[in-house]
């Protein structure tokens, strides 16, 4: 695929959909950006207001190079790269029933950091398997990098992550701009995973910062979060990688500590002593983490890896335990 003059497809309309479309559209590599919204109203709003009222409302869209709609198929086909960038909870319920031919010879990116609940799969696994994508055809972008700071245009470092190294060098480059730096890697599992896993421990982390722990612990809780993740992906993919790339690292750190991450602030809710389901009411959007919490805890039944944070985790959010009467359990398994 030639690097000038790509045609890309943004599926999905939330914050991180709307900070690729402003990427996309800073990159002179994307002649047209097509940006997929299941709402009409949504669509006629921004075509007339140029910008996303629900989300990132400040940043305003060229519409000289941006075609919104909310026609899936025919987005779907104006796209040489489409990228995913919907929750993991809406992908199996948009895409079960879908034509799978209008993914060939399309270059199909993950943007989605969770696990589709119906499946137990990583998004990658996914477009194999049902969608019938190439893994040749299957990339994935990740790294520490939240929405709104892409609003703001703060500089920011993505990873590309495909089995075929032309096509995360051509992801790498339509992401790549002014504000944006990019590497690429083959180890789409591990990104993928580490991407999951890192939604947990920020739900982890915001948890403890709700019981009032303060960064010394935080500190421990993180360098223990890094190396669950390291056992988990080395049992699910095991293959040579450094755990301390910003991909994998980079991205737990962030999404641990940040006042923008949605996980954390879920997780920061049920340290206070709200409900599961008040701090999801609370919250005008999803976070990935509580999905992701059930699977990788069914997963990890099988692997048996130690996962006593994540476990720690899992008895909050599904368990019906709380928070602060089983802490100590967790404080005693780390170092």
């Amino acid at each position: 695929m030639e690097n000038k003059h790509i045609s890309v497809s943004v599926i999905g309309g939330g914050s991180w959909a709307t900070a690729i479309v402003k990427i996309l559209l800073d990159n002179e590599l994307s002649k047209t950006v097509n940006w997929w919204h299941r709402s009409d109203q949504k669509v006629d709003y921004i075509n007339k207001h140029q910008h996303n009222p629900d989300y990132l409302s400040s940043i305003t869209f060229d519409l000289d190079h941006l075609v919104v709609s909310s026609d899936l198929e025919q987005c779907i086909k104006q796209g040489e790269i489409v990228i995913l960038a919907i929750p993991s909870a809406f992908v199996h319920e948009t895409f079960s029933d879908f034509d799978k031919h209008l993914f060939k010879d399309k270059l199909l990116v993950s943007a989605v950091k969770g696990l589709i609940p119906e499946t137990s799969e990583i998004l990658g696994d996914y477009f194999k398997n049902h969608l019938k994508v190439d893994s040749d055809q299957i990339g994935v972008i990740t790294g520490p990098c939240h929405a709104e700071e892409v609003a703001l245009e703060k500089l920011s470092y993505l990873t590309a992550a495909s089995e075929n190294e032309t096509a995360a060098k051509t992801i790498a480059s339509i992401f790549s701009g002014r504000f944006i730096k990019t590497s690429t890697t083959d180890d789409i599992y591990g990104t993928e995973y580490s991407a999951v896993l890192k939604n947990v421990y920020a739900i982890a982390a915001g948890i403890c910062h709700g019981l009032r722990f303060g960064d010394n612990f935080q500190a421990v809780l993180v360098s223990n979060a890094i190396r669950e993740i390291k056992r988990f992906i080395a049992a699910v993919h095991p293959i040579e990688r450094d755990i301390d790339d910003s991909a994998y690292l980079g991205d737990l750190v962030v999404t641990a500590y940040s006042q923008f991450s949605r996980n954390r602030t879920f997780g920061n809710m049920l340290g206070k002593g709200y409900s599961v389901k008040s701090a999801q009411l609370e919250m005008n959007m999803i976070a990935e983490g509580y999905y992701a919490v059930k699977t990788v805890h069914d997963m990890n039944q099988n692997l048996q890896v130690s996962m006593p944070i994540a476990d720690f985790v899992y008895d909050v959010v599904y368990g019906g335990k709380r928070a602060k009467l089983v802490v100590d359990d967790l404080l005693d398994q780390l170092n």
